[in-house]
């Protein structure tokens, strides 16, 4: 309890405030408390560093339509494309109160990496992952139209005549990577062609002005009429029956590339909010954590036709880890991420 606190009760049963011992004891209570039992007043604010529409806006979508129940507000999203992230992140580190209603949903996969080609305006050390949502593998694909591009040895094959162009939704993105990885390990010449996320990636596949594209396998797996994937940056082929054509790259081409998560979206919060408001951080954290074992969750995922199997909780801990681990691979990797050897 505050000085500030301690003094004002103190004062108060002096006075003789407190008629009866009950009364006496409420008079006692934290401020704080009776701060945090009215959290939230109002709409919680999520700026998304991407474009309306995408794999992020779909998760976000999915998980806040569950979350509000249990926060008994609404939730307000801000889309702030740009410079494969960058964009909103500052935004969101410049203009966002620190007080626990201004989140931020993202891609820690692609954005990190982002930062590790080139350092953010802000320092990192005042922003923190605090829930994972999904873990989603890094895959290629191509359009069901293409006669010459049916599996991934065909790109291997027709990439070693003649450079192919790559749709992907950013350059510094594990997808991104995994692809230029295979194409100095085989020989094979891949051009990457940045589209601005998924949609438009998908795009320029399916109508045949990208060779073939790279992006989370979630997003593509749900247009099994209009594509195939061939080939996933994962220790194994995570579905199956629904991806049947890809084979694991590793496995494939005697590859040791670590797993390329595409997809690792999650909530993140200005550390300075934290400090500032414990309580209000308490309840966000104890309320998400509810989404993912309630059934009406699993059922808008499913709505989207994602994959179930990718949800999974992180917790600020297993985020904290996941970012370094992707720090190390974009360090490690980084040259293929810059173009620069």
């Amino acid at each position: 309890m505050s000085d500030f606190e301690n003094d004002f009760s103190r004062r108060l049963f002096l006075k003789g405030a407190s008629a009866t011992a009950g009364a006496g004891a409420l008079s006692m209570l934290p401020i704080q408390a009776a701060f945090a039992a009215a959290f939230p007043e109002q709409n919680i604010q999520i700026f998304v560093p991407t474009r309306a529409g995408g794999g992020a806006d779909r998760n976000m979508r999915a998980f806040t339509s569950v979350w509000k129940n249990y926060l008994k507000t609404n939730f307000e999203a801000g889309f702030y494309p740009g410079a494969a992230g960058r964009v909103g992140y500052e935004t969101y580190m410049g203009k966002a109160k620190a007080d626990c209603y201004n989140l931020i949903f993202g891609n820690m996969g692609p954005e990190v990496l982002n930062w590790v080609v080139k350092k953010p305006t802000f320092d990192l050390n005042r922003f923190l992952y605090i829930a994972q949502v999904d873990q989603d593998p890094g895959i290629v694909f191509v359009s069901k139209k293409n006669k010459k591009l049916k599996n991934i040895d065909d790109i291997v094959k027709e990439g070693k005549k003649r450079t192919l162009n790559v749709g992907v939704s950013r350059l510094a993105h594990p997808a991104s990577l995994g692809v230029v990885a295979l194409g100095r390990h085989t020989g094979a010449k891949f051009n990457l062609v940045p589209l601005s996320g998924g949609r438009n990636t998908r795009a320029g596949v399916a109508t045949g002005e990208m060779d073939f594209g790279a992006l989370p396998s979630g997003s593509v797996v749900r247009k099994q009429k209009q594509f195939d994937i061939v080939a996933v940056f994962d220790k194994e082929n995570p579905l199956p029956n629904r991806m049947k054509k890809a084979v694991v790259v590793n496995d494939h081409f005697g590859m040791k590339l670590p797993p390329l998560y595409a997809g690792a979206r999650a909530f993140g919060i200005k550390r300075e909010a934290i400090e500032k408001h414990p309580d209000r951080y308490k309840v966000l954290t104890d309320t998400l954590q509810k989404v993912y074992t309630d059934p009406a969750y699993k059922k808008a995922v499913k709505k989207t036709k994602a994959p179930w199997k990718y949800i999974r909780y992180g917790s600020p801990a297993d985020c904290e880890k996941y970012v370094k681990y992707i720090t190390d691979i974009g360090a490690e990797y980084k040259s293929l991420l810059t173009g620069k050897s």
